[in-house]
């Protein structure tokens, strides 16, 4: 038991700090805009926390229990196996998984709208979907429940069902739901995860074809 705390640390460290200033900012808003990742602020006026601040606030109860669910059930399991991967690097590598997830989620939109002084988003969302991801490329063959779907599919699916449909709404735009964050931080979760065990991609291809 005390194991399991010591390797989920991280995880319900950043749950604990993201519901504590989403609850704060959605009472204060004046703290919520200047927290928000607004692009036109960041390249103009050089308020370059925006990058990060944005993945600690949430619209509403809804958005940040549903960011801080998934966070939960992906977080814990991705930050033990790290430990199990990298041995005293787990914790670090962990880290810069969830910190580098939400830089590399907002970046598209960033160089997008950075002339846009109107464009904001928040949430979790990128990062979460950085960790989802890394979950995916660590156990291809899991079950997970897609949203629309009635029974499990095996992880590599949901991946690749999930990457394709926010790629699409991304372009098609029109939504105020961040799917190019989900996208490139999903993408982030597989890249990052590679990098620092190439020999995962052979693991992951005999998983998928047993």
């Amino acid at each position: 038991m005390i194991f399991y705390y010591l390797y989920t640390m991280i995880t319900n460290i950043i749950i604990c700090i993201t519901v504590l200033v989403s609850i704060i900012s959605m009472e204060n808003h004046t703290l919520k805009n200047k927290l928000l990742f607004n692009p036109y602020m960041i390249h103009h006026r050089k308020e370059w926390y925006r990058f990060f601040s944005g993945a600690f606030i949430h619209a509403d109860w809804m958005h940040l229990v549903f960011n801080m669910y998934s966070l939960y059930m992906f977080g814990g399991v991705v930050e033990r196996e790290y430990a199990y991967l990298f041995e005293g690097k787990g914790v670090l590598f962990f880290i810069l998984l969830y910190g580098l997830g939400i830089l590399m989620s907002t970046f598209y939109s960033f160089e997008k709208h950075k002339n846009d002084i109107f464009y904001n988003a928040l949430g979790a969302s990128g990062a979460v979907s950085a960790v989802v991801f890394a979950y995916i490329i660590l156990f291809p063959t899991q079950k997970l429940l897609f949203l629309f779907l009635p029974f499990p599919i095996p992880a590599y699916l949901f991946g690749a069902v999930f990457l394709g449909v926010e790629y699409y709404l991304g372009k098609r735009g029109n939504s105020n739901i961040g799917h190019d964050a989900h996208f490139w931080g999903a993408v982030h979760g597989v890249v990052f995860t590679i990098i620092l065990k190439p020999n995962l991609i052979i693991s992951f291809i005999e998983q998928i074809r047993q």
